[in-house]
């Protein structure tokens, strides 16, 4: 087990994401590998752009045509790849991951989809159940997060605040079709084409080992997807710990014989309670936020290796690791009991490990709501661009973007009390802020909440914070008024409104 948070580095909150937006886009995209200082420039002036107006169409986002049509010959370039816009940004995160912290790199992969578009998009693939008009790519993205160092007897019933350091990798996949003799059941020993599981371990390897130091860990935490006996060993190869749910029914080893002694699920049905927890629901999807009590166990398994190609089950090497398991005895009537069974790869001998690792699978949603930031909220599946190849460039500079947006939120749990200033508003626009809510900003907490007002949050104590998507919602809202104050200023603030319906007078 870790030492103890107090005797580790503390989050700083030092993330830069709400920084004003020409510095914010230097600093995540002036290492963007293009040929051409001059596109460097141009992928930081778009990215820029897409800050101030996040969700904006990209002929709307500048009011010169000349950096519209500038956009689109950069989403031409052949070197405009995702791998190499995001090139800065993600060596950046790589290299904070590697000091001294506990890190969190959360994956998911998410359908980018356009098969609302009429037309065929060249170079998109079939997605969904591959159905005539289906078309998009799968994104799977990796989120790193730094959050406290495990410690004792944390009784606290949500999870803990993190600092978002952004996207250690992220993958752009075409689906083949698939061919006329596959059948469409088919099973994977059938199947004729790549197995799209590969991408779990191809972002361990696009990522790397991790550093050979006990003051830095990193652990990979993923959903039911991710329960793949290759990825859980490569996992071990790169020294990456990991907490994933587990979706197959594996069978299960005595550690002394290897004699087969049951299934995971029989397993940690069996195994004896070892205490509770209260834990606070978010309201999401709809569902209002309540209190679930749950009941946890633990224990250590030895999973056999699957039957593989050329390996019969059991020929492979087993898995050693450790199960949580988590669940709702007597949930409230008409809703779903919550239940978590979880893999890890370390010890977990008490009740405030099996905590840890309940509160470091409790920030998996952060991915989808990344994801989910990406799509609604910065219009990636709005883009009418004509190829995959300017779809993936102009994904690429969003998902960035969309980091701003995620981190606002995290902000608020993460530095609550802190200055108003610290939210990354700059004087205006907390001013702006400030008289149109008719509020008194003074932390981080009043500017979410006015922000969210703006959007359409009630700001009354049952709702909590406002969540990313009504942040986003103020936030468009909030650029708007700002843009009006910001013309006043240019004017000199003395433009007479006309009394007889002519234009306004602007002082010479």
């Amino acid at each position: 087990m870790l030492a103890p948070q107090t005797d580790r580095p503390c989050i700083d909150a030092n993330s830069g994401y709400q920084s004003p937006p020409r510095d914010w886009a230097k600093a995540h995209f002036a290492g963007a590998r293009m040929k051409d200082r001059r596109r460097t420039a141009r992928v930081e002036t778009i990215a820029e752009a897409m800050a101030i107006q996040p969700g904006c169409p990209i002929p709307q986002l500048f009011l010169s045509t000349y950096d519209v049509q500038a956009t689109y010959d950069l989403f031409d370039r052949e070197e405009a790849t995702p791998d190499a816009i995001q090139a800065g940004h993600r060596r950046s995160v790589r290299s904070q991951i590697r000091s001294p912290g506990y890190y969190l790199l959360i994956e998911d992969t998410s359908y980018i989809s356009f098969s609302h578009r009429s037309l065929k998009v060249p170079g998109l693939g079939p997605i969904g159940g591959s159905e005539d008009g289906q078309q998009g790519f799968m994104l799977h993205s990796v989120l790193a997060v730094r959050a406290p160092w495990p410690c004792e007897n944390d009784a606290a019933r949500d999870r803990p605040p993190v600092e978002l350091i952004g996207l250690a990798d992220q993958q752009y996949l075409i689906r083949k079709d698939r061919p006329a003799d596959e059948p469409k059941d088919a099973s994977t020993r059938r199947k004729l084409r790549p197995l799209e599981s590969q991408r779990w371990l191809d972002s361990s390897e696009r990522i790397g080992p991790a550093p050979d130091d006990e003051a830095v860990r990193w652990t990979r935490v993923a959903d039911r997807e991710a329960d793949i006996y290759e990825y859980l060993m490569k996992c071990k190869e790169m020294g990456h710990s990991y907490v994933v749910r587990v979706m197959q029914d594996r069978v299960v080893l005595d550690p002394q014989t290897d004699r087969r002694v049951g299934l995971t699920r029989d397993r940690a049905g069996a195994t004896e309670v070892m205490g509770g927890v209260t834990l606070d629901q978010r309201g999401r999807d709809g569902k209002p936020a309540r209190r679930a009590k749950l009941l946890i166990s633990f224990g250590a398994l030895r999973l056999q290796a699957p039957e593989r190609p050329g390996h019969a089950a059991g020929t492979n090497p087993p898995i050693d690791c450790w199960f949580v398991h988590a669940w709702e005895p007597e949930p409230p009537e008409d809703v779903e009991p919550l239940e978590w069974l979880l893999y890890h790869d370390r010890p977990v001998e008490d009740l405030s490990q099996a905590m840890h690792v309940l509160k470091d699978y409790a920030t998996r949603p952060l991915i989808e709501e990344f994801h989910k930031g990406l799509k609604t909220g910065m219009g990636a599946e709005r883009l009418q661009l004509e190829t995959a190849a300017r779809l993936f460039a102009a994904t690429a500079i969003m998902s960035i973007v969309a980091l701003r947006l995620l981190d606002l939120k995290e902000l608020g749990r993460l530095l609550p009390a802190a200055p108003a200033e610290r939210s990354g508003l700059d004087r205006l626009e907390l001013a702006v802020l400030a008289a149109e809510t008719g509020r008194i900003l003074e932390s981080v907490k009043d500017v979410l909440l006015a922000v969210g007002r703006l959007g359409g949050h009630m700001n009354r104590k049952a709702d909590g914070m406002p969540g990313w998507l009504t942040l986003w919602r103020g936030m468009i809202c909030l650029r708007e008024l700002v843009r009006g104050a910001r013309l006043m200023q240019k004017m000199g603030g003395q433009a007479a409104l006309p009394s007889h319906g002519g234009p306004p007078q602007v002082p010479t």
